[in-house]
């Protein structure tokens, strides 16, 4: 396992496969409105960073070669609450602490997005900032709909995004 989270391997990723899926991995389409490749993106860049697969028996994070994941790995809502529940239990495995001050964020560190129905329907991973009066502002990259350093705040229509920030 890595000691540290490389986000600087993370963003690449992001940056050179938000536009055009690697091929390596299923990409999930977008279907009557549901689903989508979103999450999927995200842990694969999480993975570029240096998390390790996590096969532990209750919430599991993984990706086998034949397009198949745990529904951590490729459902937003729940890699959230891995992420969140890895960072309370202090476990030796990817984790995110949310934070509410953006000028904490860095590249790497996640972005979910909360619906009117206080459900987590989408994921994205900071690639960039862009300072805008007096403060830096996060840029996203993601998938469903594919989108490369774009403002977080024009990807959806949602409630309330949460910012993790990423450690191992």
């Amino acid at each position: 396992m890595a000691n540290k989270y490389d986000r600087k391997l993370a963003t690449s990723y992001a940056l050179k496969y938000a536009l055009e899926a690697n091929k390596k991995y299923k990409f999930y389409e977008f279907v009557n409105g549901s689903g989508g490749d979103c999450t999927n993106f995200v842990s694969q860049c999480l993975r570029a960073g240096g998390a390790t697969m996590d096969y532990n028996n209750i919430r599991p994070w993984w990706y086998e070669g034949s397009g198949k994941a745990s529904i951590c790995w490729a459902v937003a809502n729940s890699l959230f609450w891995y992420l969140k529940t890895n960072q309370k239990l202090n476990r030796n495995v990817i984790k995110g602490s949310e934070i509410e001050d953006l000028s904490k964020l860095e590249i790497g560190d996640v972005v979910f997005y909360e619906n009117y129905n206080n459900s987590i329907f989408h994921a994205a991973i900071i690639t960039s900032f862009i300072e805008e009066s007096g403060s830096k502002e996060p840029r996203i990259s993601q998938h469903s709909y594919n989108q490369i350093n774009e403002t977080y705040i024009k990807s959806y229509d949602y409630k309330k995004a949460h910012f993790l920030k990423i450690t191992l």
